[in-house]
């Protein structure tokens, strides 16, 4: 089952209490609710002048990445990959979260005032394969590299 209950059902179901977190949902007016990495998925957050390329390697090699957040001014991007990926992480400039963290996480499929779904989970429980997604780092770090190459 996919969609918008099944994405909430997946989201809420690694908060030490679901049904209180889907009530933190409906009642906080920013429509958020803090979540623990490190169950269900890991976080890996990039600064967005590098999400957003990535983000666009990505879309081309496969059809449905796992869910990506934004947050407040698109600074940074937050890839959901698999538990356990955030503690052998080595790459420079990347911030994880997993196991012992919390993230702001916004309800799938509304509008918030701050961090939003730029890819929405869809309940399947899909996440970014860690190793495509370096890949898709190293090959969006390279464009832009290019790219300032080129600046006079």
């Amino acid at each position: 089952m996919t969609g918008p209950k099944a994405a909430v059902d997946w989201l809420a179901s690694v908060a030490p209490d679901p049904e209180a977190c889907r009530r933190q949902w409906e009642r906080n007016p920013r429509g958020i609710a803090l979540l623990p990495a490190g169950r269900a998925w890991d976080v890996l957050i990039l600064p967005a002048r590098l999400g957003y390329p990535t983000l666009d390697v990505l879309t081309r090699v496969i059809d449905q990445p796992g869910p990506v957040l934004v947050d407040f001014g698109d600074a940074r991007m937050g890839f959901l990959v698999p538990p356990g990926t955030a503690a052998r992480w080595l790459g420079t400039g990347v911030r994880t979260a997993g196991h012992g963290t919390w993230i702001v996480v916004p309800y799938p499929g509304r509008s918030t005032g701050g961090v939003r779904w730029l890819v929405p989970p869809d309940g399947s429980g899909t996440l970014t394969d860690p190793a495509l997604l370096e890949l898709a780092m190293h090959e969006a770090a390279a464009g832009l590299a290019r790219n300032e190459d080129r600046r006079p």
